[in-house]
């Protein structure tokens, strides 16, 4: 499955005024990088993918639609799969980006 062009055009919109954003397929997706690091992804499996704090993978998990990233066999703290229902509006994707933005702006930029 291709990602979703709309989502991405909703993510670009979401990081229209930031500075440092790339964006680069990924993941079999479109990823949107802030400083080099990957923020979030139109996820080519739908919806999104999303780094967070480590710590606070717990938290994010328990919300509707979202759990942890799956790599080969193992969950990842710091990933998610955040489904197309959790993100149905703005709002909520401008929170679940801002998730993810927040978390990379804490890293040294590459």
């Amino acid at each position: 499955m291709a990602y979703d062009t709309e989502l991405a055009d909703r993510i670009r919109e979401c990081l229209a005024t930031r500075s440092g954003v790339t964006e680069k397929a990924m993941f079999g997706g479109l990823a949107f990088l802030v400083h080099g690091h990957m923020a979030v992804a139109a996820s080519g499996q739908g919806g999104l993918l999303l780094r967070c704090d480590p710590a606070r993978t717990e938290t994010l998990v328990a919300r509707p639609n979202a759990g942890r990233f799956v790599m080969r066999g193992r969950e990842m703290d710091g990933w998610l799969r955040v489904d197309a229902a959790a993100v149905a509006t703005d709002e909520e994707l401008a929170e679940w980006v801002g998730e993810g933005v927040a978390y990379v702006e804490s890293l040294p930029p590459k």
